[in-house]
């Protein structure tokens, strides 16, 4: 079974890899703008789950800065996950907003709120 994972894992990342999507084009305000509200954006990850590779294509394609956290490899960033958002659940997007920790599970919610924020 490790096995069956690590190849599909490998594929995942070689075609990710392959047909990386292209950035949307801001003016240099704009894109700064946005780089400041998502420098609060911590996603937390596992380099080759499937639903982390589509929302690590979506923050691409819109070009987006956001942390990734390799929760997998990470022993701390496991722990965070585990303690502050609930659960080891992948993919996880911590949003630091007012003060306020709020942890978004599930991708497609996760890039529903990303495209929000980036319109």
């Amino acid at each position: 079974m490790k096995l069956v994972r690590w190849l599909l894992g490998s594929l995942i990342l070689f075609f990710d890899f392959v047909f990386t999507p292209r950035s949307k084009k801001r003016l240099a305000g704009e894109q700064a703008q946005l780089d400041q509200l998502t420098a609060q954006f911590k996603l937390y990850q596992f380099k080759a789950c499937p639903f982390c590779v589509k929302v690590r294509r979506a923050i691409k394609r819109e070009g987006l800065k956001v942390e990734t956290r390799d929760a997998k490899s990470n022993e701390q960033y496991r722990q965070e996950l585990l303690e502050q958002g609930g659960k080891i659940k992948v993919p996880c997007l911590r949003i630091e907003k007012d003060n306020q920790v709020t942890w978004l599970y599930e991708s497609n919610d996760i890039i529903a709120y990303l495209n929000k924020a980036a319109a």
